[in-house]
């Protein structure tokens, strides 16, 4: 900034802070003693006094830079660094100002600056705390899954999930706080640790898996040989061919690559043997509907037997329909089982009529309703009595209840005599 001329004896421009003389020389006060700055001889004074006071400015303006800075939240080291340079710069400094001012700000900055690397060394303290304890959950996480009996893990999942791990792992290491070598490393050999124990076990269920997968292909493929061998056989080979297949479905699997190869093969040299068992079963079945025709016929004839009560007449009638069925022999196969119900329905309606006819024909059971017949009768008697007497009484409450007991015990007695 340009300095005003200020009246003194000399007629030259003074500065709150320093002087010019007519040759140029400019000088500074600071701290109550004057020195010599410089000297501008190709100017006025007042440019001499101007150019020295530009100077201070510089200075000034790189303080407000760094307090500017300081406030932002610049780097403390940096801001002391540059508070320690400008310090040096103010010693002796060939400039017109306030030089006391300065120091005093840059003083005030230095504080500041302490303070801010405090708060900042104690905001570091928590970001590695928070860091350590972050890393330490993928640790135990993995130790976690490291822990799982090897036999029940789902090796898919589990191995994602430790590269997912592992990637966080890396992740944070470049974008989180540096955490103290010693913590780093001891983190580091407990997930390395997990992820080794893990990896070793994940090779060995491999191993072990292609193994069980080479057995169950070599037994599978040897079923199918004899499967094929069957060939020949056409629909007498079906019954073996079952019995492969039992077989079959107690080998384990052979891998995803192999066992659904392996089961169309399997399955081709068993729909030879079907193929040919339908050409025979066709063939059979065209044979037998005639048969079908008689037996449907013979059911015609049967169906009236259901309407037969009388026990000897109900089975003399079914001993013929049944000597008439066997003599037809064999329906279609998808008849079979529709006719065979339907003269089971009437054996068994037959076979009742057998049954009730021996259960009313026990002596027990005969002797039984013998004699309760009779206590019956001699109970009917007395109650006959009672009513007659009840009648004479003309006591209508006693009528009531020995017509009552009349009724029940008759009603008894028609139930056993049937």
């Amino acid at each position: 900034m340009t300095i005003k001329e200020f009246p003194n004896m000399t007629g030259l421009p003074e500065h709150p802070f320093g002087r010019v003389e007519a040759d140029g020389t400019v000088f500074v006060t600071e701290d109550g003693q004057e020195r010599q700055v410089g000297q501008y001889p190709d100017g006025t004074p007042q440019e001499a006094l101007d150019y020295f006071v530009r100077k201070f400015d510089d200075l000034a303006a790189q303080v407000s830079l760094l307090e500017q800075r300081s406030k932002a939240g610049a780097n403390p080291n940096d801001i002391a660094r540059s508070v320690k340079a400008l310090r040096g710069q103010l010693d002796g400094a060939s400039a017109v100002g306030d030089f006391a001012a300065l120091r005093t700000r840059l003083d005030a900055l230095g504080g500041e600056v302490a303070e801010l690397g405090e708060k900042q060394q104690e905001e570091h303290r928590e970001a590695v705390s928070e860091a350590m304890t972050y890393r330490e959950s993928i640790v135990v996480e993995a130790e976690t899954l490291a822990a799982q009996d090897p036999s029940s893990i789902q090796w898919k999942q589990t191995s994602a999930k430790v590269e997912e791990l592992f990637a966080k792992w890396q992740d944070h290491q470049k974008t989180g706080p540096r955490l103290p070598k010693a913590d780093a490393n001891a983190l580091w050999k407990r997930f390395r640790v997990a992820r080794t124990t893990l990896d070793t076990e994940r090779r060995k269920f491999f191993a072990h898996l292609d193994s069980e997968h080479r057995a169950a292909r070599d037994a599978k493929q040897d079923i199918i040989a004899r499967a094929e061998a069957l060939a020949p056989k056409g629909a007498d080979g079906v019954q073996e061919y079952r019995r492969l297949l039992d077989e079959w479905k107690t080998v384990g699997r052979a891998g995803r690559k192999h066992d659904d190869a392996l089961w169309a093969k399997f399955k081709a040299a068993g729909d030879v043997l079907y193929q040919a068992k339908a050409e025979v079963d066709a063939q059979d079945d065209a044979e037998y509907q005639e048969n079908l025709t008689l037996k449907l016929a013979i059911l015609d004839d049967a169906k009236p037997i259901l309407d037969i009560t009388d026990r000897r007449q109900a089975r003399e009638r079914l001993n013929h329909v049944q000597d008439r069925w066997d003599a037809v022999g064999r329906v279609p196969r998808d008849r079979f089982r529709d006719v065979e119900e339907q003269l089971r329905r009437i054996e068994a309606h037959v076979r009742k009529l057998d049954d009730d006819h021996w259960a009313n024909s026990n002596p027990e059971k005969q002797a039984r309703q013998s004699g309760m017949t009779s206590q019956l009768h001699d109970a009917i008697a007395k109650l006959e009595a009672d009513v007659a007497a009840a009648k004479e009484s003309g006591n209508p409450k006693r009528l009531k209840d020995a017509e009552e007991a009349l009724a029940a015990r008759q009603a008894w007695l028609r139930a056993i005599e049937g």
